[in-house]
């Protein structure tokens, strides 16, 4: 029981020292990827005109370093639905 008390406590002091911006990031990224954010997802022309805008509680899977073609693909859910962006530059806001 005292080791465990002590781990957590390193835990603890280990996360202090890396500061509360860093806490705040990960507590960020945790709660996008289990309920998603209140976002609003803008996507433009190649000219810089937005196309289209979407908004609500939305995760963002960017999959860009992952197509191997060197193409761009942002994907996400909005009410159920599934939303896919190819090659569109996109700008992820959240509310």
């Amino acid at each position: 029981m005292k080791k465990i008390i002590i781990f957590i406590a390193g835990l603890f002091i280990i996360g202090s020292l890396a500061g509360c911006s860093a806490l705040e990031r990960q507590a960020k990224d945790v709660q996008s990827q289990w309920t998603g954010l209140e976002r609003v997802v803008t996507v433009y022309d190649m000219n810089g005109k937005p196309i289209k805008t979407y908004e609500g509680k939305i995760d963002i899977e960017d999959t860009s370093s992952q197509t191997g073609n060197g193409g761009s693909k942002v994907k996400f859910e909005l009410n159920g639905k599934r939303v896919i962006i190819y090659n569109s530059p996109v700008i992820v806001e959240e509310k």
